[in-house]
């Protein structure tokens, strides 16, 4: 199953490059809204000069594989509508940005792989693109064009959007609703920890976070361990197919499970492994999942 897993991710990653949208192609795939008006200018920032955007933001989208930035315009009147499409490596890249900025004020519409906003602003991604969109106003109006100014743009990237492939594995039962996350490094304050995939889980008042990567090779795999395992000045050797504990003096005991080129764990912030999710079951049941 994880041969095949990999594959397909390489596979779409192959595809995703081959296909990835230019600025001229982004403009062209916005749809037409009653009353607004496109701009004709547009504006691209890259990895040397998008600070000069965002500002103290750009080092993580940078540590999103960001790649190019494509800034648009709609007008109606004094309103305006600005979008901005960030195109990343990959599309994994896309929603870890995208889930790195999520937030639970906010509603959720099932808009690319998935959307967030309110009547001002609205986020998404799509494909390689995570889109910003955000408004000089706010009115049921103006939001009523952002989602349809969204719908359209995301349907021409990519209409078969969605969360990617691994959180499909992940347990359904106690799982806290939109806290899907992509980490690309320093995971838990580790430089080392890269490709993190995590989901939160609540029961009886204790939350945990699950956690999960999948190497391409036993060698990246093991890299990763040594010097985990020399930050914690753990000499053991994990066993495949059982827990065991990596004692982190900034994290807490952190349990984990190691089989064939997957690692999944739990991760703590208050460090107390008690009580509920302390049986193992998730780990067990993630693991699982991704041998069927």
């Amino acid at each position: 199953m994880r041969k095949k897993y990999f594959s397909l991710i390489l596979f779409l990653c192959f595809v995703s490059l081959l296909s990835a949208q230019t600025p001229a192609e982004l403009k062209s795939y916005l749809p037409e809204v009653a009353g607004w008006s496109v701009s004709k200018d547009i504006e691209v920032f890259n990895r040397e000069n998008l600070y000069q955007r965002i500002n103290g933001a750009a080092p993580l989208f940078l540590e999103n594989h960001f790649q190019e930035m494509t800034s648009m315009v709609y007008t109606k009147g004094d309103d305006y509508i600005t979008i901005q499409a960030y195109r990343h490596a990959a599309p994994v890249d896309a929603f870890g940005m995208y889930s790195s900025e999520r937030s639970s004020d906010m509603t959720f519409y099932k808009i690319g792989g998935e959307a967030q906003g309110d009547n001002i602003g609205l986020f998404c991604f799509a494909g390689c693109i995570y889109l910003k969109m955000q408004a000089n106003n706010e009115s049921a109006e103006i939001g009523e064009a952002l989602r349809t100014i969204a719908k359209g743009l995301a349907s021409k990237i990519d209409p078969k959007a969605s969360y990617p492939g691994l959180f499909g594995y992940f347990p359904a039962e106690n799982k806290v609703e939109h806290s899907e996350a992509y980490i690309t490094s320093n995971y838990i304050g580790h430089e080392f920890l890269k490709g993190i995939y995590t989901c939160n889980y609540k029961k009886d008042g204790k939350q945990v976070q699950l956690f999960a990567f999948e190497g391409k090779s036993m060698d990246e795999l093991y890299q990763m361990g040594e010097k985990y395992f020399a930050f914690t000045k753990q000499s053991f050797t994990p066993q495949e197919g059982e827990i065991f504990i990596i004692k982190d003096k900034y994290n807490g005991d952190i349990p984990c499970m190691w089989k064939g080129l997957c690692v999944v764990g739990i991760f703590n912030e208050d460090g107390d492994n008690s009580g509920a999710f302390s049986d193992g079951s998730l780990i067990h049941e993630l693991m699982n999942n991704i041998e069927k």
